[in-house]
């Protein structure tokens, strides 16, 4: 199995820790588009500031994030899951987990990047600000880039096993699963139920997202296809309800287990 998460577009800086090292973060099938996108973003941001800042889509208060991303290869680094913040993984709260749980998330959890293409929680990454609506100049739209090389990674990831794709949008465009994964893909989505009616709200959706995962890798029982993810979320006392490989969770409230 593999979760695969939306990043945060907000990051925790590290204090210190070693320079980016692109060399050693996993799925290294991906290291040639992401020294292409790290060389892009720092001389972009090198430049004209007011230009990094619209390309990037920041706004008038973000200029630090424009100096960082300068600095990119010198930036200290830390894992990944302590860099994402945001209320996904504030309730996914990997920090404290208990010793299996957190080897586990470290083997089945990955978290897209528009940068990176996909990072492992405990991949040394500085705060660095790209979302994957940019289109950056020479390279050109950032999704572009890994459109055709991140369905291969996951598919060599997942192997025969199930992909959660917990992704936004923005971030499946990065890659979709291949017509071989797609079987074997389940798409979560969180509704809030008020009064009758459904809606997706981010807080709602983010939140039980990192609460679910949290209680997937606290299982020794790991789910291998659709139907399986399925029944246990249903032992796990959430409201499923399930289209194809749309998986439904249904919700009033922020649940905290």
């Amino acid at each position: 199995m593999l979760i695969l998460l939306p990043p945060s577009e907000g990051k925790t800086r590290p204090v210190d820790g070693a320079p980016l090292d692109l060399a050693a973060l996993s799925f290294p099938r991906l290291t040639k588009v992401r020294e292409q996108l790290v060389s892009s973003v720092v001389r972009l941001s090198g430049g004209r500031e007011s230009r990094a800042m619209e390309v990037l889509g920041l706004g008038s208060t973000q200029a630090d994030a424009v100096a960082r991303n300068a600095r990119l290869r010198e930036e200290p680094t830390a894992p990944a899951g302590e860099v994402y913040t945001g209320v996904l993984f504030g309730a996914l709260d990997l920090a404290t987990l208990e010793r299996d749980s957190r080897e586990r998330a470290d083997r089945v959890v990955a978290v897209a990047s528009a940068l990176f293409g996909l990072v492992r929680p405990t991949d040394p990454i500085p705060a660095y600000r790209l979302s994957g609506t940019v289109s950056l100049p020479r390279l050109g739209p950032v999704a572009g880039r890994w459109r055709d090389l991140l369905p291969r990674v996951l598919d060599d990831e997942v192997a025969d096993g199930l992909l959660v794709d917990l992704r936004s949008g923005t971030y499946v465009a990065l890659g979709r699963p291949s017509p071989a994964l797609a079987p074997r893909t389940a798409t979560l989505r969180v509704l809030h139920e008020r009064d009758g009616t459904r809606s997706v709200v981010s807080h709602f959706n983010k939140a039980t997202k990192g609460h679910i995962v949290r209680q997937l890798v606290g299982q020794d029982r790991v789910p291998g296809s659709v139907d399986d993810l399925t029944d246990l979320l249903g032992d796990l006392g959430w409201t499923v309800e399930r289209s194809g490989n749309r998986v439904d969770i249904v919700v009033t409230e922020v649940r905290t287990h």
